[in-house]
């Protein structure tokens, strides 16, 4: 469908022309509550209308390309990718990185941090899903080491942070910021105090900024939209959840290594 307009997506400048971008709901075949760019395959939207949302996300950032994704599970593990993996064969893993021309490394959020990362020098991309449970055991730490491995290096590695849902919209309880404030009491920045007593509101970008920035990464940058809080742009768990619906879509963000020669 080559004649089909590009779904609107955002990038980053951090990544110069980097084929990349962060999708939102918008430009997809998805109806009802999924409408209309859902690539969520835990949803029970029609797979059909994933796949050919899939297909323009490709289409708009890689055209050719082979997109992989993963089979996510608030982990904090990394996949090495070096070749096309089937849809109904993801590894389960929250992370890929990848040093092969012609892979498009794509992320699925409604709500958790999307995360790209390059070293334009050495031509090393990745990719993570920062959830918090992922975020606070190391995911992007994890993504960064094995980068590393395939011959980038963090001074030069960049990063962004893709639409997720921001302080203002995400309440937790007392309990929740424990495990934070015990790995670092500086965490306590990430927490402000939340209209109901025992709550706090979370800011989970600025933690993951924080926890790439003491990884060593020196440009990152973080959007700034709030999934929750933009129903027309953006998918959302928590917004979903509150209202009691029945299911939720997903948004993709991407990454890729063009081919060239």
């Amino acid at each position: 469908m080559s004649d089909t307009p590009a779904p609107p997506f955002i990038q980053s400048p951090v990544f110069g022309g980097l084929p990349h971008g962060f999708f939102g709901r918008q430009g997809g075949v998805s109806t009802g509550q999924y409408a209309s760019l859902n690539i969520g395959p835990g949803s029970d939207d029609v797979p059909a209308d994933i796949a050919e949302n899939r297909h323009r996300i490709r289409e708009a950032i890689l055209p050719g390309g082979e997109l992989v994704t993963l089979y996510q599970i608030h982990s904090a593990d990394v996949v090495t990718v070096t070749a096309p993996i089937a849809h109904d064969a993801r590894p389960e893993a929250d992370a890929l990185v990848t040093n092969t021309p012609g892979l498009l490394l794509g992320i699925l959020t409604a709500d958790c941090v999307p995360v790209l990362f390059a070293d334009l020098d050495a031509g090393v991309i990745g990719a993570a899903h920062a959830g918090w449970k992922g975020a606070i055991h190391g995911v992007t730490d994890n993504t960064i080491a094995a980068m590393e491995a395939l011959g980038a290096d963090r001074s030069r590695i960049v990063a962004a942070l893709g639409p997720c849902i921001a302080r203002a919209s995400y309440e937790v309880s007392d309990a929740f910021a424990l495990p934070f404030l015990e790995q670092n009491p500086a965490h306590e920045q990430f927490f402000t105090d939340a209209r109901r007593k025992g709550h706090l509101m979370f800011d989970i970008a600025g933690y993951v900024l924080a926890r790439l920035a003491a990884a060593g990464i020196r440009k990152a940058e973080w959007v700034g939209i709030d999934t929750c809080a933009d129903e027309q742009g953006y998918f959302s768990y928590r917004r979903s959840t509150l209202r009691g619906e029945p299911g939720y879509g997903r948004q993709m963000s991407v990454i890729g290594l063009p081919v060239t020669g």
